[in-house]
């Protein structure tokens, strides 16, 4: 009787499972998995400990409290503003960030000649290496006070949308600033996973559309675009992590407030990271565990969009590469 396909694909694991160098990998690689689970199991649990430590002395809504004072009597203290200017200030930064990394990514795989494309790549990966005080620096002392007559003009010719009217005077040290300045941050990390996806693009989908005429554009709307749509995902995701706990830049170039304005010009604004860090060396034994009650809803808001990535790209079977 002829050996099967299956029989033989289980004689293969079998020989394989019997090999020491297959078996020690096999249970690096699952101690590994297991390691990474308890690592967050215990994050999650001392986070949660702590943050209910918090919130039980807490005299008002901890959801809804447009204050911080856990030093108070009674103690006061509430997410709603850092929540607000936590998420406000990402949705922007991948606004400007995500069609802008897209279009360098573009550029260097199947635009750019070779000579210029490897040193624009090598720009770009240097960028991401930077650390993140100093693009605080770089923001604080040169952005914001350029951005003042960029503000002048969007309230001028925008303020009809409200979100850029601009109610009071001051600086630009708000949420949009500490926008553009995070798209600023995150735009090499989604360049540099972008443009290595793009680059794994089946070529022969690409050369078959040009035989048939395509123009150039049309090669990548076809071949290239649908067969990295996961990897851009993933990178907007990996773009979107670093945006939402990003900590120096934001509290060296944000002038914290915790008041909660649809004008995004205006002064003030606050986002978790940015008030743990300013506030996490002077507060007291409770103050910290409030801070951590804080740190918790950043935690969970990150698990939530990850997963909500994960959930986009295997709900349909064309985000694969392998079905580009």
């Amino acid at each position: 009787m002829a050996t099967t396909t299956p029989d033989i694909q289980r004689n293969r694991r079998a020989k394989s499972a019997s090999r020491p160098g297959d078996r020690i990998f096999s249970g690096l690689s699952r101690g590994s998995g297991i390691t990474l689970l308890v690592i967050m199991a215990a994050i999650a649990g001392f986070l949660t400990y702590r943050a209910i430590l918090a919130i039980s002395k807490d005299s008002t809504s901890f959801f809804t409290t447009f204050e911080w004072n856990p030093a108070g009597n009674p103690p006061v203290f509430g997410i709603a503003v850092l929540a607000f200017g936590t998420i406000v200030s990402s949705i922007i930064a991948m606004l400007i960030a995500v069609p802008v990394a897209i279009g360098i990514a573009l550029f260097i795989s199947h635009y750019a000649p070779r000579k210029l494309a490897k040193p624009l790549a090598y720009v770009v990966d240097l960028l991401a290496a930077v650390p993140s005080i100093i693009y605080g620096l770089w923001g604080a002392i040169f952005l914001v006070p350029y951005l003042d007559g960029l503000n002048q003009w969007l309230d001028q010719y925008m303020g009809w949308t409200y979100i850029f009217d601009k109610s009071s005077d001051g600086v630009a040290r708000n949420l949009f600033t500490v926008g553009i300045l995070l798209a600023i941050m995150i735009l090499p990390i989604i360049t540099n996973v972008t443009r290595e996806v793009f680059l794994q693009a089946p070529k022969m989908h690409e050369e078959a559309a040009l035989a048939l005429g395509a123009t150039r554009w049309e090669v990548i709307r076809m071949s290239v675009l649908p067969f990295g749509r996961s990897g851009i995902i993933s990178a907007s995701m990996l773009g979107l992590g670093r945006a939402l706990g990003e900590t120096m830049a934001v509290a060296v170039v944000l002038s914290p407030s915790f008041l909660i304005s649809g004008h995004l010009l205006d002064p003030g604004g606050g986002t978790f990271a940015q008030n743990i860090a300013a506030k996490f060396n002077e507060a007291d034994e409770f103050g910290r565990d409030a801070l951590i009650a804080s740190g918790l809803v950043l935690f969970v808001i990150t698990l939530l969009v990850n997963g909500a990535a994960r959930w986009i790209i295997g709900r349909r079977k064309e985000y694969s590469g392998a079905a580009a």
